[in-house]
């Protein structure tokens, strides 16, 4: 059952703390997650790990989620044969597929870490599902839930010890 302080997402949008918010959500919709790849927004509870933040282009306050500056060379493995999968890594010419932390878009500026297959990943079973920034308003994403900038940052600095994301 959710709570007040619950971010609950659906495939209408998101409700966070008594506030309706647009979001997008994965090109696959939200179900059951098939593999990598899918673009599927897994169904299910999740808790919000940690969020990292670009400070040359984003200033939040956030006291109640750990917090990590994204690296020039920060990359998330998103491959199945990686011993890291599902996992940040650092570091160049990494020889696993992988995707950067730090684009040149706005997406990443700052994104929260969700629990799911994750920190111990079942290989293929779905990687990096992030909060992250939208491209544009409902625009699909490959699996992830993107949110405005504001409204993101919004979400990082209300939130509560209790919160979770629920995604039904």
């Amino acid at each position: 059952m959710p709570r007040f302080e619950d971010l609950v997402v659906t495939k209408w949008g998101a409700r966070y703390r008594g506030v309706f918010l647009s979001c997008a959500i994965g090109r696959g919709g939200i179900g059951v997650k098939l593999g990598e790849g899918d673009g599927i927004t897994p169904l299910g509870v999740f808790n919000l790990a940690a969020v990292k933040f670009r400070p040359d282009r984003v200033s939040f306050h956030a006291p109640q989620i750990p917090q990590e500056i994204i690296r020039i060379e920060d990359i998330w493995s998103d491959d199945p044969k990686d011993p890291t999968y599902n996992n940040g890594v650092y570091g160049p010419d990494y020889p696993f597929s992988h995707e950067n932390q730090r684009r040149a878009d706005p997406l990443y500026d700052a994104f929260g870490i969700l629990d799911f297959n994750w920190p111990e990943a079942v290989a293929g079973a779905g990687s990096a599902i992030f909060l992250h920034i939208w491209r544009k308003p409902r625009h699909p994403t490959e699996g992830c839930i993107a949110f405005d900038r504001r409204d993101l940052l919004w979400i990082f600095e209300n939130w509560q010890p209790r919160s979770r994301v629920i995604i039904r």
